[in-house]
């Protein structure tokens, strides 16, 4: 009984428990659903939390869509010459906006089969993209997945830079680039999306925008790229430095190729297609254009004030002043690109040679000949020393300071070199550089063509066609056409003597050829340069009076009371002398020089045009300032400027005048054709450094040679090659065959026949005829005569 009552309660025991474990499991199982769901909604509570707080802004700036809808990123403006080309830029950041038409199918094909294959099926957001990530990223650990952001929420991070929120950094800013994005997409078009991508992504070396990265790396505008260099372009957004292909070709290269295969893959190219296209060189002719940098550089720089100024005392719709690193501003010139392009060409190809030159002139021995006043000076014009000046650093602590070792980029002609030197050594590496100054000029006009302001703007800042220097030579003309306007005739002849002007503490002009003896017509001593008969003339025709006719030409440069004024000692610019030039080409018109012609805002309207100041007649007479120029012929065709025809070939009427300074510290040559009125000057920063012999320092050898470089190019150039074909204005043919005398002779003798002004004076003994040409008191009875052999001439015509 015991035993069988036992069994039956053992078995009444065993009975009920399964159906305990079966809802114990079920109790488990509803409460681990009811767990989750408690974490599902504490996890949306919690992410309608974080939304909202990334969504109002409290984590960062979230545009609204009336913001986004007014997107503006900062725009460089743009610089362009006459014909429309691109000369440089102002910016914050350099980029330039296309619009969608500007921009090749082949841009946008690479683009969308590289960086979002599902772009015209998402709304800003792609979430299969997302899910991908997720799983291949997070799960699997495949870091080939890809971001999984579209173009869209890539425009956002552009646009509106991400925000250090430490761990939340990641989460706040994609929540908050995927929001921007949502509302882009409900803004614009697919194409506005593209073309706003394509104008604010980086393509690296601190440029933005596919019509820069199209410039500098092609050449070309972005219509005209190919779809190999397409690829090139979009390859380069994966990493900008890597896949450089100027820095780095082969990775640029087989990146490129990636994104071949990427448009073979999504249908944008056949297979065939994507074989001819990878095995293409990567061709890329690279070019910078930027605000120190490019084709005009110098001249961006001498605008820039005068550009500041004009956005200052200018408003745009909203009343804000317009802002010239930001407002895309389109600012048109006078400067022809072809004639900048071989001016900065022909100064580059002969300074490279001139330094070799000097370099081995002085070989071993520093310029500046242990002479410390020299170095100071330079010291004192780096950019370091003016800094720590600024800074309230003593003299002991600038010069500690200059002989320690840094490491720094030192300009050479064989490229820039990475060095570890001192500021002192690197000084003096500068100060042994000669530099140039190029202009050209339309004379009729006063349009500036070409600007060239020295060899480097990134490392020579100073503009030497701004730079007052002395002339030298290259003065002359001036003396003589003063000479011809107080009634000196282009017919005498001028003793070539060695004198001294006792009045003048007993100064003595030389010959740079060291010989006294003859006599010289003036266009003979205009074509040699004879300094002797140069300060004659300017005696015999009055300091006063000459200053005066320099003057009319436009000159305002401090002139010296001082016969030694002939031979160039004033400190004039060449823009300056330039200037005169025109004046004396133009018959004594006088043409201010001008350079700007409009400028647009960044939609190509028209918000100023600017209108040169009209042509100022002068008291010079024409017939003197033709007669001028005709004798600077002669300088060309059989004078010291001879090699424009021997050297250089130059064709066509060429009318030029060499320059050469004391010490040899300054090369002058001024080149004038019908059309153009060019310049050149060549010399070390410092005058104490120069050629040490005439021989090299002369200006017939320093800047003649880049003015007749300058001009075998542009008239090899079909598109000028009928330039050389204008003529000067026509002198009276009577004059002309008078002027048509022997520019030297060794001694004066008068023939009858020689020429009108001596028949004129038939009749008078030799000693006679030069008292009459020496002496001052019959200044005016000469300038009668000389108003009476015009006044005939007139009649004639």
């Amino acid at each position: 009984m015991t035993s069988k009552s036992s069994k039956k309660i053992q078995t009444t025991k065993r009975k009920p428990a399964p159906k305990r474990n079966k809802n114990t499991k079920k109790r488990k199982k509803r409460s681990l659903w009811l767990i989750l769901f408690q974490l599902f909604l504490v996890g949306v509570i919690l992410f309608s939390i974080f939304f909202m707080i990334v969504y109002l802004g409290f984590t960062g700036h979230v545009p609204s869509s009336t913001q986004l809808n007014e997107i503006k990123n900062p725009q460089a403006s743009e610089v362009f010459s006459e014909d429309g080309k691109l000369l440089g830029r102002y910016y914050i950041e350099n980029r330039s906006n296309v619009r969608f038409d500007e921009i090749s199918p082949n841009v946008i094909n690479a683009l969308v089969a590289t960086e979002d294959a599902r772009f015209y099926e998402h709304r800003g957001i792609d979430e299969i993209a997302l899910m991908r990530v997720f799983f291949k990223t997070i799960l699997l650990q495949d870091r080939s997945a890809g971001g999984g952001s579209t173009l869209s929420q890539q425009i956002a991070k552009n646009l509106f830079p991400r925000n250090d929120l430490w761990v939340f950094s990641m989460p706040v800013n994609k929540l908050r680039e995927a929001i921007i994005a949502y509302r882009l997409e409900r803004i614009y078009s697919k194409e506005e999306i593209l073309t706003l991508y394509l104008n604010t992504v980086p393509f690296g070396e601190n440029i933005f925008g596919i019509e820069v990265a199209a410039e500098r790396f092609f050449s070309k505008s972005p219509r005209d790229l190919t779809v190999d260099e397409s690829a090139v372009l979009v390859g380069m957004l994966k990493a900008n430095y890597t896949f450089n292909p100027r820095i780095n070709p082969d990775k640029s290269k087989e990146r490129r190729n990636v994104v071949i295969s990427q448009m073979v893959s999504n249908g944008f190219l056949t297979e065939a297609e994507g074989d001819v296209f990878s095995a293409k060189p990567l061709g890329v002719k690279y070019r910078r254009i930027s605000y120190n940098e490019g084709p005009a550089p110098y001249f961006l720089e001498m605008l820039k004030p005068e550009l500041l100024e004009w956005c200052a005392n200018h408003t745009k719709e909203n009343g804000e002043p317009y802002n010239l690193y930001t407002d895309g501003l389109r600012v048109s010139t006078t400067i022809n690109y072809d004639f900048q392009y071989y001016a900065r060409q022909s100064v580059l190809e002969y300074m490279k040679n001139l330094q070799q030159v000097f370099d081995d002139h002085w070989k071993n021995a520093d310029p500046w000949r242990g002479n410390a006043s020299i170095l100071q000076r330079a010291v004192k014009r780096s950019e370091r020393y003016k800094a720590m000046h600024a800074n309230g650093k003593s003299e002991n602590e600038i010069d500690a300071a200059f002989n320690q070792k840094i490491k720094t980029t030192l300009f050479t002609w064989n490229g820039l070199k990475q060095v570890e030197t001192t500021p002192m050594d690197s000084v003096k590496h500068y100060l042994r550089f000669l530099n140039s100054g190029f202009l050209a000029m339309e004379p009729s006009s006063g349009a500036l063509k070409a600007w060239v302001g020295g060899i480097d703007f990134r490392f020579f800042k100073y503009d030497h066609v701004l730079a007052a220097r002395q002339v030298g030579s290259t003065f002359k003309p001036f003396v003589y056409l003063a000479a011809l306007e107080n009634g000196l005739s282009p017919f005498d002849y001028y003793p070539n003597e060695k004198k001294v002007y006792e009045e003048y503490q007993d100064w003595s002009p030389s010959n740079s050829h060291g010989q006294y003896k003859g006599f010289y017509s003036m266009e003979g001593a205009l074509a040699q340069s004879v300094n002797t008969v140069a300060v004659d003339v300017l005696m015999k025709t009055g300091i006063d009076e000459t200053i005066e006719t320099c003057r009319e030409l436009g000159l305002e440069a401090d002139l010296p009371e001082f016969p030694s004024l002939a031979l160039g000692v004033a400190s004039i610019s060449l823009k300056e002398m330039l200037h005169a030039y025109a004046t004396m080409l133009n018959g004594g018109i006088r043409v201010e020089p001008n350079y700007l012609v409009a400028i647009s805002d960044n939609q190509g309207k028209t918000l100023e045009t600017f209108m040169r100041q009209p042509a100022q007649p002068t008291k010079l007479n024409p017939v003197n300032c033709r007669i001028i120029s005709h004798m600077m012929e002669s300088v060309v065709d059989q004078g010291s400027g001879r090699s424009i025809r021997t050297v250089y070939k130059v064709p066509g009427e060429f009318a030029g005048k060499t320059g050469t300074t004391q010490n040899h510290s300054d090369g002058w040559f001024v080149g004038l054709t019908p059309k153009l009125v060019t310049g050149c000057w060549v010399g070390a920063a410092d005058p104490g450094v120069h050629f040490r012999t005439i021989r090299y320092g002369q200006g017939a050898y320093m800047a003649l040679p880049i003015v007749g470089k300058f001009y075998h190019k542009l008239y090899r150039d079909s598109r000028y090659r009928q330039m050389q074909y204008a003529s000067f204005p026509r002198l009276d043919n009577q004059l002309l065959a008078d002027l048509h005398i022997p520019a030297y002779r060794e001694m004066l003798e008068l023939d009858k026949e020689d020429n009108f002004i001596e028949r004129l004076f038939a009749g008078k003994s030799k000693e006679e005829k030069l008292k009459e040409v020496q002496e001052p008191s019959k200044k005016k009875e000469k300038k009668k005569v000389w108003e009476t052999i015009k006044s005939i001439f007139k009649k004639k015509k």
